[in-house]
């Protein structure tokens, strides 16, 4: 079995080649055909599976000498598909704040930015279960992957893969930022108890 990244093994792919290619410029089924050495219905079958899953659309037309052609370009859906090195950008970022700020400036600007970031949704005024499910649905969206639970009468929201985990192990800090960005998102006081270190693991309580 391939020991590649699942990433890898796609963009080697014939569909993942179409996506890295539409990510350079807009194309053509000619175009396309033409970089793959594959021919026009082939292009076209990937496509259609393409446009269905959301990652390409169809972007006008190009009139040459001919018959005119559809101009395929991705969608921005599609740029979730390639690597980013968000997380070394942000672990060196919080170095660099680190040794500029004190403790409580660096916690200040990152409580900061969580109620920024929330500032970027709105969570229906309705009772506290439906804001707490909705707050976790934007973890989620951020790139988590986290449940809403019940433990003795009191709720808490438990991650299973933080989108700031790659941070987390040398600026246990950063869990300020999702800590204030839950409690601007459900209106109530949330506090941060995730378990720091190699293997980080959030859990946001209502105390």
């Amino acid at each position: 079995m391939s020991k590649l990244p699942w990433n890898q093994r796609f963009f080697g792919s014939t569909r993942g080649r179409i996506l890295t290619l539409l990510r350079r410029s807009n194309r053509t089924v000619e175009e396309l055909a033409q970089a793959l050495e594959l021919t026009d219905n082939a292009i076209r079958a990937h496509l259609a599976t393409l446009e269905r899953d959301g990652l390409v659309v169809q972007h006008g037309l190009r009139r040459g000498g001919g018959k005119p052609s559809y101009v395929y370009e991705l969608s921005p859906e599609a740029e979730y598909l390639f690597p980013k090195s968000y997380g070394q950008v942000l672990n060196e970022l919080l170095s660099v704040l680190h040794e500029r700020m004190s403790v409580d400036e660096l916690e200040d600007a990152l409580r900061a930015a969580g109620r920024r970031i929330a500032s970027r949704w709105s969570i229906p005024q309705e009772d506290l279960q439906l804001r707490l499910q909705a707050a976790v649905e934007v973890l989620n969206e951020l790139g988590g992957m986290a449940e809403l639970e019940e433990e003795h009468g009191h709720y808490c929201i438990s991650g299973y893969s933080c989108p700031l985990a790659s941070v987390v192990p040398d600026h246990p800090e950063a869990c300020h930022l999702a800590e204030a960005l839950l409690t601007e998102l459900v209106g109530v006081p949330i506090k941060e108890e995730c378990q720091q270190g190699e293997h980080p693991r959030c859990r946001f309580v209502l105390p």
